[in-house]
């Protein structure tokens, strides 16, 4: 809302030079008063070579899918440069495999129990959520004529339900299966694209936007929620920081590139933009198709337990925790809390 409003008196420039101010004390913040972290592997080294193959096979394979529905496959750029995201992709493998000394993801990672199918449901779940999110503003705005503003008080429902997602998330995860979690997020995203698919053109708000908020907003939080739980226990601590991060990392990249498969669909379905109505709709339902695909394969091969442990398992991790070096501050609150008890 703040940025549709500040887009009321200024030009859209500010948005972002707002949005880059506020990260940056929200940064600032957080690296003042975030404890300091204990280093599992004090000796560690970084990939930096897997590194900028990985990242940049990943960055251009997404440009091609985002820049096809305005340029089109018949642009030599396009095929060129998916060539060239294939082939890094390729050489980062071959380098993982044999020259890398410390990888930056190793391959051993993907044979812990359900971490492929896992990665695999985060990355389809994203791809649909980002595919909804996308074509609900499209539809609000270009085809309703709502302003961004307007928008934006519309989304509320959506914030307000996300958060209380996060909560339930939370809740849920020491009572519930983190599958059956991920199944609730895959599910969610999935209904929300189908309502939106079966909108009609013109239509109170109320009806089917309003519902789609609600339902919608389960997705990010608790497919999140349940993902970095599953990815957690399905490895050791050593590699729960890559883990971690490759789940992190599939929330911004599913979303971004589902658009580029669902913009692809888009153009093809529209007749080039000459029935924008026809082209939404089938983008949508191909986020419908990828949350469907999600939700069987977590349903059929991810399985982790409720997760109610306190503390590590690894022996290798208790090493760690036991040092006195590198303690960190929520570490010495526990260790004082007997003493602050008894005076």
């Amino acid at each position: 809302m703040l940025c549709g409003g500040m887009m009321k008196v200024a030009s859209w420039h500010w948005n972002f030079w707002f949005l880059a101010i506020l990260g940056a004390v929200i940064f600032g913040t957080l690296h003042y008063c975030s404890p300091e972290e204990v280093p599992v592997d004090r000796g560690g080294k970084i990939d930096w070579v897997g590194l900028a193959l990985g990242t940049s096979s990943l960055i251009i394979f997404n440009f091609v899918w985002n820049q096809a529905p305005s340029v089109g496959w018949s642009t030599p750029y396009e095929i060129a440069l998916l060539i060239a995201s294939v082939t890094l992709w390729v050489i980062f493998l071959i380098w993982k495999r044999y020259y890398a000394a410390a990888p930056i993801m190793p391959l051993d990672i993907f044979k812990a129990p359900s971490f492929l199918p896992l990665i695999l449901v985060v990355l389809l779940s994203y791809m649909s959520f980002g595919t909804g999110l996308w074509y609900m503003v499209a539809w609000q705005q270009l085809l309703r004529s709502w302003s961004v503003l307007s928008f934006a008080i519309g989304l509320t429902p959506f914030a307000i339900g996300a958060g209380l997602a996060a909560s339930l998330a939370a809740w849920l995860i020491p009572r519930m299966a983190a599958q059956w979690i991920l199944a609730i997020g895959a599910l969610s995203t999935l209904l929300g694209d189908l309502i939106l698919a079966t909108m009609p053109v013109q239509q109170t708000y109320w009806a089917q936007m309003f519902v789609a908020n609600i339902v919608m907003s389960l997705c990010p939080d608790f497919v999140y929620a349940a993902a970095q739980i599953i990815a957690s226990n399905s490895v050791s601590r050593k590699q729960q920081g890559i883990a971690g991060s490759l789940i992190g990392t599939l929330n911004l990249y599913g979303n971004a590139l589902g658009l580029g498969f669902a913009g692809t669909i888009e153009t093809q379905v529209s007749g080039l933009g000459s029935e924008p109505v026809k082209g939404y709709r089938a983008a949508l339902f191909f986020g419908v198709g990828l949350a469907a695909v999600a939700l069987v394969c977590d349903l059929l091969f991810v399985r982790v337990e409720k997760d109610d442990r306190e503390g590590w398992d690894d022996a290798a991790d208790e090493d760690v925790v036991e040092g006195v070096v590198g303690v960190t501050g929520i570490e010495r609150g526990l260790e004082l809390q007997p003493t602050l008890t008894r005076v």
